[in-house]
């Protein structure tokens, strides 16, 4: 079994770059904003009850990956660096693989701000993500989230191997994912 955490911050192709990766390898995509948007329907993701639903859910499904006999998961998500909770939930997220005996990856993607709101507003993100269709809201929260989080880590930081940063901001998604593929031997 293979986990990867593919994290960065919004709108830098994480769930695209997912995509690719799992039609090259096989791994099944959990995107963040399978669970978010699920619960939207219900309560907003920043309500205590739209959260707690959020993780519970995506509890759940981790913990039926982790002991079933599928080859793995790629799981994307939004990890704010200067944030001690992130930090907790990434290695609780982890743990859960590791205790089934399940190989670790670190992804990392980072792009330039204009490429990522240039992203923000492709067809196939808002396809995928309805939360993300009022784009003055999503582009405003993008921007914004750069004055409260730290969204890439700083060099050094990340500890865990293997790790593999890729700035993708002039690569492809098919490229992002066929460098990940060939990096960690997927």
């Amino acid at each position: 079994m293979k986990f990867i955490l593919l994290f960065g911050p919004q709108a830098v192709g994480k769930m695209t770059v997912g995509h690719e990766l799992a039609k090259i390898t096989g791994l099944k995509l959990f995107h963040n904003h399978m669970t978010i948007d699920l619960v939207h329907h219900f309560f907003d993701y920043g309500t205590k009850e739209g959260m707690r639903l959020v993780h519970s859910f995506r509890e759940q499904i981790f913990e039926e990956v982790a002991k079933s006999d599928q080859s793995g998961m790629i799981f994307t998500y939004v990890w704010a660096f200067n944030e001690q909770e992130d930090w907790d939930y990434v290695d609780h997220v982890c743990g859960i693989f590791e205790s089934r005996g399940a190989e670790i990856y670190f992804v990392e993607l980072e792009a330039d701000l204009e490429e990522r709101l240039q992203r923000n507003k492709s067809e196939f993100r808002l396809a995928q993500k309805p939360t993300k269709r009022d784009l003055e809201w999503s582009e405003g929260e993008l921007v914004s989230s750069l004055d409260q989080y730290r969204l890439n880590s700083l060099e050094g930081e990340l500890q865990r191997t293997p790790y593999l940063r890729i700035n993708n901001t002039y690569l492809s998604a098919e490229e992002t994912a066929a460098r990940i593929k060939e990096e960690f031997g997927l």
